[in-house]
This record gives structure tokens, sequence and C-alpha cells, in this order.
């Protein structure tokens, strides 16, 4: 009579052949990517497969659709309509189409891949020559070597489009994660406002980037504000200046604390106080792709306002007058605007503003550009506000 065994050895060898074969298809296609001639573009079957999944793609109007497409390996076939049998059968085949594109240790090796921050995956030597490196502009796609292109290069190496769809979901909860724990994109820059010349997806992309930096200098930038006040108010003004912290002299003769400045502005100095003007840490203006970009004219043409750039011009304001106690409108327009202050020519007369400034100095005047009466009364009118 035989008596059952355990062999250790025999159980790791059947565990690593098991672990093998549930990732050779995943495998297969990485081998096949990064096999490919660096020297090379992807291959036109990816192209074509692309340009086949993007024609289809707008004929559903979510993801969901794209998933209860029918059809095997074409992504061209038309989904027409879908009764409630239908949607169910098609709901049931989704855990299918699910192990086909590969289970979370194959989908894992693929996302580990693509997402890898050194960018060792599908790299390619890409021509250093002017056209070679404008190409991608001219046709509105992304950098060559950049993680859409990747991306694009590994959805477009399925067959279907079910199991494109399926990576593209998996992609976007990458995305999310790496949102939520505040990780850069690999393969995107970190900190540029999106590229006009760019895909739109592209331009997406360094927005998400560009948010995440900003949210880090704010997050410094604010430690840096608490800990100075904090020493502004433990030790005296003269040790407190001497550690590098400024104050403006204001017309009583009081010493005004310098909020937000960031360094001299030259050699200006305010025209009450004869102060140092200093360039204030101003907010960063919005990031908008070119989609949004249309639809603010668009608003603009159809309303006629622009709320969105006096809601900038007030930030500028208001920090121009945290950095420079005692300053008054003209400083601003001359560190702000350096056009829109002219010298003194003999014969000039002082306007007054509504608020009851003057418009003209010793030293200096508006332009006549900034005395329209339009212009004026939004410039006054924001001052006011600050």
């Amino acid at each position: 009579m035989s008596v059952p065994f355990y062999d250790e050895n025999l159980y790791i060898l059947n565990m690593k052949n098991d672990a093998e074969a549930k990732g050779a298809q995943i495998s297969f296609i990485l081998e096949r990517l990064n096999a490919t001639n660096a020297d090379s573009i992807p291959p036109s079957s990816v192209l074509k497969q692309l340009a086949l999944a993007i024609d289809s793609g707008r004929k559903c109007k979510s993801m969901k659709d794209l998933l209860a497409s029918t059809g095997g390996s074409s992504p061209i076939r038309e989904r027409t309509s879908l009764s409630l049998v239908k949607s169910l059968v098609i709901r049931d085949k989704e855990g299918k189409f699910t192990s086909e594109l590969g289970d979370d240790e194959k989908v894992f090796l693929l996302l580990h891949s693509l997402f890898d921050s050194e960018g060792n995956f599908l790299r390619r030597n890409v021509d250093s020559s002017l056209e070679s490196l404008c190409l991608h502009r001219d046709i509105r796609a992304a950098p060559p070597k950049s993680f859409l292109v990747k991306l694009s290069e590994v959805i477009g190496s399925f067959k279907s489009l079910q199991k494109m769809a399926l990576l593209w979901r998996k992609i976007v909860e990458e995305l999310r994660r790496l949102w939520s724990e505040e990780l850069y994109i690999p393969g995107i820059p970190l900190d540029e406002i999106p590229d006009l010349n760019c895909c739109l997806l592209y331009q997406q992309f360094e927005v998400i980037n560009c948010c995440l930096s900003r949210k880090r200098r704010r997050i410094l930038t604010t430690e840096s504000l608490e800990l100075v006040l904090s020493e502004e108010s433990d030790l005296s003004k003269d040790v407190v200046t001497s550690r590098g912290i400024s104050y403006a002299k204001v017309g009583t003769g009081e010493l005004i604390l310098r909020l937000g400045a960031d360094c001299p502005a030259g050699n200006l100095t305010m025209l009450e106080t004869g102060e140092p003007v200093y360039a204030p840490i101003t907010q960063e203006g919005p990031l908008l792709t070119e989609d949004l970009i249309k639809e603010t004219e668009e608003l603009v043409l159809r309303t006629g306002s622009v709320g969105a750039g006096c809601s900038q011009l007030l930030s500028d304001m208001q920090a121009f007058k945290a950095a420079n106690p005692g300053c008054i409108l003209e400083d601003f327009v001359r560190w702000h605007s350096p056009p829109d202050w002219t010298g003194n020519e003999p014969g000039d007369e002082s306007i007054e503003y509504p608020n009851g400034c003057h418009s003209s100095s010793a030293r200096g005047q508006l332009s006549s550009r900034m005395l329209k009466e339009g212009l004026l009364t939004i410039l006054v009118g924001l001052i006011n506000c600050c």
C-alpha cells in the first residue's frame, strides 16, 4: 500500500511553475516591448490598434460602455443597443475579461514596470536633432520619452478593446493612488505649467504633478511664515532684523514687519516713505489646460466678465502691500507694470484719482493707458479692497 508523503522541494517547484504560468501572458508582453529596438519607433500594429480604439471610443460615453462592447479581437465592432438581459450577460463576462488580462500579480508586474520612477521601461534613443525634438509639438503629441508615450505603446499591444479598457481602468486606479499619496507621475515634468503644444491628456498629467509641487511649496511657505511671526513676537526688532527679517518705516515713523517679501525690487524706493520696494511672493496663477482656456475665453466673450483676471491682480496687490508697508498705488504700478510709469515732463499736471490721490509726483506719473477711466477705477477699487 502506498503512503502519501510531503516533499518540500517538490512543493516549491510546483509553486514556482504555477507562478511562472500565471505571469506568462504579461511577461510575454513585457519581453516583447523591452526587446524592441531602442532606435526604432513603435510597430505600426500598435499605432493601428490605438487608432481603431480611438475611433471606437468616440461612440461610447464611458469606460463601462467600452467594457460592455461585444467582439473578441477587433475593437471596431459597433455596439448599437443593449437590452437588460444582454447587459447582465456582458456584466458576467467582465470577470472573464479580467482573467484574460491577468490576475493581480500579472497586472502589478505590468504597472510596476510602467510606473518605474527611474524610467528604465521602454527606454528609447531619441534623435537629438532640432526637427526630431519639435516633431511631437508639430503633431500635438507627447514628448518621446514621456510616461504617456510608454502607456500608449503598452495599451496598443493588447489585441482587444476590452483588455485595453481594463488596463486603462487599472492605470486610473494607480494614478488616483499616486495622487492620494502625493507622489509624482514618472516621466512627466514635476513643476511646469501645461504645454499647450502637446496633447490634452499630457497637459492634464502635467497639471497633476504641478499641483503636487505647488502644495509642497505652500506647506513650506506657511511653515516659514509661522516661524517668522513667532520669532517676531518673541524677540526685539533689532534682534529679528539682524536675523534677516525685514521691516519698513511708514510715514508715522513706526517700523512695520514686511510679510511675504522675497527680495529687493532693484533700486525702486517707495514714493512717500523712501523705503526700498521689495518684490512679494505672489500667488501662483491658475493651471489651465487647452480646453479650460477655451472655456474661459468663451465665458469672457459671452458675459464680458474678467473676474478671474481681477482676482489675480487683487492677489498681487495684497501681496505687494504686505511686503511693502506704507506703499501707494503708484508704487505697485512701478513694480507690476514699469511701462505704465513715465517720467515727469515740464507742464505736466497732476490728475486726481477717485480716492483723492494724484496721478503724478516729483518722480513721475502714470501713463495715458493707466489713466483711462475704466482701468483706473478698477485699480483704485482693488487697492481699496486690499
